[in-house]
């Protein structure tokens, strides 16, 4: 069986110098990049390590329960939920401490002590990362999470490392729109709007898309230059988060590279064949199926060649006829049913001869026929008459 691309893909490299982005040379695509996209797992990770930056809150513990209230127990036509003691004013009477009265405690007061935080297998967390990353390899995906990529040369997208050296942030736009990703940023500014509910009182008073992320492997400046631009992030290679590689747990984040941090993540989450540098013990997860093509793996020579040939029969359907409505099918049941069936009949037919020679012996005996039973009728009729 033929195997699977015997060299791996290659990624060019864009040159930001001139008018114009121009290909200067290709680097091999990192290994990390064909690992397993798993959807659940980047989820479940993306939801517990948000979880992970929440500060704990509770109401007070003496809320709703700031009164002089004693319950006036029973007999006088009213709960006896603890009501304000005193006298001369609006407040004397009205119930408190319960959650249904107006100033008492809520249901269930919020503690500090709740469990704020998870813990997330190291392994689960790694796993997370490499599908993120594999999933900012497929082109589709990164368009179904909302990023205009149309104008963009090619996914992964890779610079030089003069990105890095950038000081200024005009610099950095003009480098944007030469790639093509000035579509994105125009996008991310027009999203921008007033967050709903009570967070734009509580410092969240905006909300807005994100844009691309550049990944960079030395900061000599670029952080200052893009970190202005809407919706652009920057990340180092050797630190990259789950949070920012799929936000909201949705895989196919656009992300920008340059060269040196794209060529050290072969070194940073290893190969198929070897094992990382900087991760003790790790080494990339591998696909349950290495070709997917199941037609072309059942047809092969070496799996063809020791299974033997299938066994098909026709199975025709047939009706299933009532052996209680027809005889036939009762007779294939139990063949006694046709003697059984011939003797009822049989006598059936007796009773009938049987019944048929009373009634003709009835029909003889009649006051037509029977000159004793004729004579005794005339005798009655006239018996009756004399009366």
């Amino acid at each position: 069986m033929a195997s699977l691309a015997a060299k791996r893909p290659v990624v060019s490299v864009l040159s930001i110098d001139g008018e114009k982005s121009t290909v200067i040379s290709q680097v091999v695509l990192p290994a990390v990049f064909t690992s397993p996209i798993r959807p659940d797992v980047v989820k479940f990770v993306h939801t517990n390590m948000a979880k992970n930056r929440r500060q704990a809150y509770g109401v007070s513990r003496e809320a709703g329960h700031q009164h002089s209230a004693e319950s006036w127990g029973t007999g006088r036509a009213v709960s006896r939920i603890p009501r304000i003691q005193g006298g001369g004013n609006q407040s004397s009477g009205q119930a408190a401490f319960g959650n249904m009265c107006r100033g008492g405690r809520m249901f269930a007061p919020t503690r500090i002590w709740r469990k704020w935080h998870r813990k997330i297998n190291v392994n689960q967390r790694r796993f997370a990362v490499a599908s993120a990353l594999a999933a900012s390899a497929v082109p589709a995906l990164v368009m179904a999470r909302g990023h205009r990529i149309d104008k963009i040369p090619e996914v992964p997208l890779v610079l030089d490392d003069t990105v890095e050296s950038i000081q200024k942030t005009t610099e950095a736009l003009k480098i944007l729109a030469k790639i093509g990703a000035d579509v994105e940023v125009e996008k991310v500014k027009a999203s921008k709007k007033v967050t709903t509910g009570r967070g734009k009182s509580r410092n969240r008073r905006y909300t807005m898309r994100r844009g691309p992320l550049i990944v960079y492997a030395n900061a000599n400046g670029a952080e200052k230059a893009f970190r202005n631009i809407p919706g652009v992030e920057l990340a180092n290679v050797e630190r990259l988060n789950l949070l920012q590689l799929a936000p909201g747990g949705h895989l196919g984040r656009f992300i920008i590279w340059t060269k040196s941090a794209f060529q050290k993540l072969d070194t940073l989450y290893g190969t198929y064949s070897k094992k990382s540098v900087s991760k003790a013990g790790y080494q990339l997860p591998r696909h349950l199926m290495n070709n997917a093509n199941l037609g072309r793996l059942i047809n092969s020579d070496e799996i063809q060649s020791v299974v033997r040939a299938g066994i098909y029969q026709k199975h025709r359907r047939f009706q299933k006829k009532n052996p209680l409505k027809n005889l036939g099918a009762m007779v294939k049941l139990n063949p006694y049913t046709l003697v059984a069936r011939r003797a009822e009949l049989r006598a059936e037919a007796l009773r009938g001869e049987k019944k048929k020679a009373l009634m003709e012996k009835n029909r003889k005996n009649t006051c037509a026929t029977d000159p004793k039973r004729k004579a005794q009728s005339r005798a009655l009729f006239a018996k009756n008459s004399s009366d």
